[in-house]
């Protein structure tokens, strides 16, 4: 019985070997004839065979068969890999996105680090095409990884230049810079001088989206010398086109269109159709700018016939939405209308959802000119829902670099709603519009069942109301307007020419106004950001962080600039806000408004505001609530008072590449610091104890970390702003925004003061400013006290002390504030020396 059984078995295993052979054999012949049937350029049929041969070839993988199964895996790699790329070229990017993923996860078991390397790149290349570019550099960031192990320097430059790309469409134009530095190194060591000539091109273009027009002209003057050497025409030509937009963007007309023309002539005799469609809607815009509109349509018609022809979506995307612009300016709204629904298609077909957000809003745009506000107003909400599609999963950094691209949409969306005499629906618009990812970070940190999804925290009315009602306050949301030029390529760059405000009562009841720049008088008409500045510079405060606190002697007095201001963003609400003193007034701005002294605006009577109001600030009204929540979480058990003070001064480099230098002592903070301490019966951490280690291990024990040192400020980037403390051989003794953004730990204190120069400020961006306050907002303190300003060592004491008497006889915070504020007053006249503090965050 026992031989019998073995008998059968083993002609069982024949019978299951040659069948297995047979499919093989026929899985195998499937694959020969698809690979006829493209290059016969029959895709479609190509599909059909490849997918008949990878399910047989999946069938046999699950066989339990003796035979080499690695040589079956191999070729349903391969068989993954045709799929991938055919897709790709059929445009069908979700099936090639699905063909590659399962391409990758083979590679990987495989061990074959070169299937690997070629997924992911081709996985970044088509997120990059989809608009994903986050996603893109992840992939991107990878593939990097593995290269750098096979030290295939060629191969790691391809993908630094690729990941540079990524990285300044995300807006991150540092990192774009860093990372095409490092492809351009390894090209040049390397020596080949045509990828080197492209790097210098894609520099070129970081610098230029980040304003410096200079270094962007000198990488695009290396790259083109580069490309005339080596005979690179297409490059040439492409250079000459980059160069062109810089000049068309500095208002050189003339020199911008003898670029474009150069390049059209050198794309022309090297057949590069592509680099000639790309120019033409280049030179198309310069003739726009130049209200040439005829001309302009000439060129983008051009353009949109060799993108036809060589069947390039993209360009012929930019064509149809440049045409639907200008026509819209001609007042031919059908025809735009026309324009923008085949501008949409494209956009749809190569499945890109930011595409599909600008042209959306260039299409509501034109129905709004058109007094279509309904339809208007349902195109910018469907612009608005793939703005958050593209957000979906974004790390906070890239959170806020897109962002800054997509602020105008939310603007335009407000404009739409106040003209439908909507102001509810219109400051719904405005909260979706600020501090998105500032909010989906403290959720996400903070408040534990909440997930980090940003479409969770679109703010309705009825939460705005009940927010109002829960703060007992009245909250103030500002709005800029743009001049109606913006829309012009998806660009908000266009000067502030209004402002909306929005006065929410602790009843809940919203009212509406709104401010223009020309009210002041034309005379006086100034742009909004100069205005701010001035009244900075006017009350002694400088721009940059530095040792000293200097004031300029050579300009007029302040109440002028102070008193604009006042007339600008309070006067037209005046009427609105609380008679009583004590009742608080939240004020929630946008772009240069964070910068505005509140405090020290002045009415026609010579009175500041903060004389007749108590006043915080919040970056928007979901940001105040989620504060709230913060402070409803600290429990009583954490008793501790942390106050730092004088540290020991590190030396400090004013800038990338300086000289570093020995940053002064503060026997004031010191001096503030022990009196402090006192209040509280405590003892402060001062000189060499003030260490950055020291003061970060007891800050989680803290229910309130007081820090009287220098603040140094990075309106750059923001993250590199930092608090000083002592420097040992652990740390640097500064203690960023960055450090603190990624603490491994969540702080307790319901109070951080940063009695330092600086500190509320930072990089402004859409979804607001990215420095200290922030940082320890997100860390879990639902209060912060900072400075607009470089402060003065002795007022400052003063005011410190008399803030926490006042919080130590059950005053709130930003009655306290309000208080220490008024007592400083009367002794130091000038509002530079006591107005500087401002409350961010919850008041209880």
């Amino acid at each position: 019985m026992h031989s019998q059984t073995l008998s059968l078995g083993t002609k069982g295993e024949q019978n299951v070997l040659a069948q297995f052979q047979s499919d093989r054999t026929k899985a195998e012949s499937l694959s020969e004839q698809a690979l006829e049937k493209y290059q016969a350029n029959q895709l479609p049929k190509a599909v059909k065979l490849w997918q008949q041969a990878l399910k047989i070839h999946l069938q046999l993988d699950n066989k339990k068969v003796n035979t080499k199964k690695s040589d079956n895996k191999q070729a349903i790699a391969t068989i993954l890999k045709n799929l991938s790329a055919v897709n790709l070229e059929l445009e069908n990017y979700p099936q090639a996105i699905t063909y590659l993923q399962q391409y990758l996860t083979l590679s990987r078991k495989l061990k074959d680090q070169t299937g690997e390397t070629i997924a992911l790149t081709t996985l970044a290349k088509t997120r990059r095409k989809q608009g994903q570019l986050s996603k893109a550099a992840q992939y991107y960031q990878q593939a990097l990884i593995l290269v750098r192990k096979t030290a295939n320097r060629s191969e790691e430059g391809v993908i630094l230049g690729n990941l540079a790309i990524a990285y300044k469409t995300l807006g991150d134009y540092v990192k774009a810079i860093e990372t095409n530095k490092q492809a351009l190194q390894i090209f040049r060591a390397i020596t080949n001088p045509k990828a080197e000539g492209i790097v210098l091109k894609n520099l070129g273009n970081a610098y230029e989206a980040l304003g410096d027009y200079n270094s962007a002209i000198k990488s695009y003057q290396q790259s083109l010398d580069i490309a005339h050497k080596i005979n690179h025409r297409v490059g040439e030509a492409t250079t000459l086109s980059n160069l062109g937009q810089i000049y068309a963007n500095q208002g050189k007309y003339d020199l911008a269109i003898t670029n474009f023309q150069n390049s059209l002539k050198i794309s022309s005799s090297a057949n590069d159709i592509a680099g000639k469609a790309s120019t033409l809607i280049n030179l198309g815009s310069t003739y726009y700018s130049l209200g040439k509109l005829d001309r302009a349509i000439e060129n983008y018609q051009q353009s949109l016939k060799l993108a036809q022809n060589i069947k390039d979506k993209q360009i012929q995307f930019e064509a149809w939405g440049s045409l639907g612009l200008i026509y819209e300016d001609l007042k031919k709204y059908p025809t735009a209308i026309k324009y923008f629904e085949k501008s949409l298609a494209i956009a749809r077909e190569i499945d890109d959802p930011k595409a599909q957000a600008l042209t959306l809003n260039n299409w509501g745009h034109t129905l709004f000119k058109a007094n279509r506000l309904t339809e208007a107003k349902e195109k910018l909400t469907q612009a608005v829902k793939h703005l958050d599609r593209l957000r979906s999963g974004l790390s906070d950094a890239d959170k806020i670099s897109i962002f800054d691209t997509q602020v105008y949409t939310y603007n335009l969306l407000q404009q739409i709603l106040i003209a439908a005499k909507d102001k509810e629906g219109a400051l719904e618009a405005a909260e979706q519009g600020r501090a998105r990812a500032f909010a989906d970070l403290i959720a996400s940190k903070i408040i534990k069942h909440q997930t980090n999804n940003s479409q969770e925290f679109a703010t309705s009315i009825e939460k705005i109301r009940e927010i109002a009602r829960a703060q007992n306050a009245t909250l103030v949301e500002y709005t800029i307007i743009p001049a109606d030029d913006f829309k012009h390529r998806g660009k908000l760059r266009a000067e502030a020419e209004k402002i909306y405000i929005w006065v929410v009562k602790p009843t809940g009841e919203v009212l509406f106004r709104r401010s223009g720049l020309m009210s002041m008088g034309d005379k006086n008409k100034i742009s909004l950001e100069k205005l701010v500045s001035n009244s900075r510079i006017q009350l002694g405060t400088r721009s940059r962080a530095t040792i000293t606190v200097s004031s300029n002697t050579n300009i007029p007095k302040t109440g002028n600039q102070l008193k604009q201001l006042h007339k600008l963003l309070i006067q037209p609400i005046s009427d609105l806000l609380p008679s009583k003193e004590t009742d608080k007034v939240i004020f929630i701005p946008q772009g240069s408004l964070f910068l505005v002294p509140f405090n020290a605006l002045q009415d026609e009577s010579d009175k500041y505001l903060i004389e007749k109001h108590t006043i915080l600030i919040a970056p928007s009204i979901e940001v105040l609530n989620l504060t709230r929540k913060q402070s409803q979480r600290l429990t009583k058990e954490n008793k501790e008072v942390l106050i730092v003070g004088n540290p020991i001064m590190p030396r400090v480099a004013s800038k990338p590449g300086a000289e570093p230098q020995q940053l002064e002592a503060l026997p004031g903070a010191e001096t503030e610091a022990k009196e402090i301490a006192r209040q509280f019966n405590t003892t402060a951490t001062l000189g060499s104890q003030a260490t950055e280690t020291n003061v970060v291990q007891k800050m989680p024990q803290a229910r309130i970390i007081h820090l009287a040192t220098h603040g140094l400020l990075d309106d750059s980037q923001g993250l590199g702003s930092a608090i000083v403390l002592t420097p040992n051989e652990k740390d640097d003794g500064l203690l960023t925004a960055e450090e603190i953004l990624n603490f491994k730990f969540k702080l307790n204190a319901e109070l951080v003061v940063l009695s330092a120069c600086d500190t509320g400020r930072g990089k402004i961006t859409g979804d607001g400013v990215i420095g200290l306050s922030r940082s320890f907002i997100s860390a879990g303190v639902p209060t912060v006290i900072a400075s607009l300003w470089a402060v003065p060592d002795a007022p400052t004491a003063s005011l410190m002390t008399e803030f926490y008497h006042h919080l130590e006889i059950g005053q709130d915070k930003a009655q306290a504030l309000r208080q220490a504020m008024l007592k400083t007053m009367r002794k130091h006249k000038n509002p530079r020396n006591w107005a500087a503090f401002t409350a961010i965050g919850e008041a209880n």
